[in-house]
């Protein structure tokens, strides 16, 4: 099987479907009902797909200084992936039906890891029921596999980082992936506090995606991020959210538009706003 870093096309996985060397790992999952990813994975899923929660495998607890998703323990989280049967020569295809959005956290969390054998299924669950792509309900179990973790610090950037800059004046060149109004302070349906960080620029994920669910073309993304960061286009940048989940469908994006990869603030706004001593910004930024 080809490898596949970015994305993978419905047609293409139904092609190699039932490959010893592919794993498809269910990423469907739900903020205000966490089970609810589970119940639809168990109903119907891509043949072959193991489930991941976004909760219990694809973030660690909370903590009292943390965002809602903190980066899992490497340890922990290659033991996971071995369990669902990622071995360094596997081609991994990850899903959801939520604009790529937590698909992507998966993506992200594996080529952190290492492993860069891994891509999105364009048009996730929807596009691949409305080809009328097979199903298959309850659990799957694949054979554990060593993963190895190998971190790669580079593709985060922190907090104390982000402070500093805001303190010394020099703006960290960030983007937002939330919805404008949270964005600009107008509605806060989550977190405690609504705004963004100061000098932070704003690129709502679900604007990467065609009408049909689909991801637009590397020119759309590429003249979308131009827009965004106008003069600054080829400055290093880095990428938030609300809770650091969003912001990987972003740093899909961007590679698929062509743009140097940008570090993701994992804490993202959540973790912003546990300090109220930290500096909030109101309006379009």
């Amino acid at each position: 099987m080809r490898n596949h870093e970015y994305l993978i096309s419905a047609e293409t996985l139904h092609e190699n479907l039932g490959r010893r060397e592919l794993c498809v790992i269910d990423c469907r999952f739900e903020l205000k009902q966490p089970a609810a990813g589970w119940r639809k994975y168990l109903r119907a899923h891509v043949p072959g797909a193991v489930y991941a929660d976004l909760d219990k495998d694809l973030a660690a607890p909370v903590r009292d200084d943390s965002g809602r998703h903190p980066l899992p323990d490497p340890l922990q989280l290659a033991r996971t992936f071995g369990s669902f049967g990622i071995a360094p020569v596997t081609q991994v295809v990850v899903y959801d039906d939520a604009n790529g959005a937590i698909a992507a956290r998966a993506w992200w969390l594996l080529r952190w890891l290492g492993h860069s054998q891994v891509a999105v299924l364009d048009g996730g669950m929807a596009r691949w029921q409305a080809l009328g792509m097979p199903l298959q309900a309850g659990a799957v179990s694949n054979q554990r596999q060593q993963f190895t973790a190998s971190p790669q610090p580079g593709m985060i950037i922190e907090t104390a980082e982000l402070v500093t800059a805001c303190r010394e004046g020099t703006a960290a060149l960030l983007v937002d992936a939330r919805e404008e109004v949270r964005f600009r302070g107008e509605q806060e349906p989550i977190d405690a506090l609504a705004g963004h960080v100061p000098g932070a620029r704003n690129l709502p994920y679900t604007h990467n995606l065609a009408v049909n669910g689909t991801w637009k073309s590397g020119a759309e993304l590429r003249r979308l991020w131009s827009a965004v960061l106008a003069e600054r286009i080829d400055e290093p940048f880095s990428v938030m959210c609300g809770s650091g989940v969003t912001a990987c469908q972003l740093v899909l994006s961007s590679l698929l538009a062509g743009l140097d990869e940008p570090r993701v603030y994992i804490g993202s706004w959540s973790e912003w706003i546990r300090d109220p001593l930290r500096p909030v910004a109101i309006g379009p930024g």
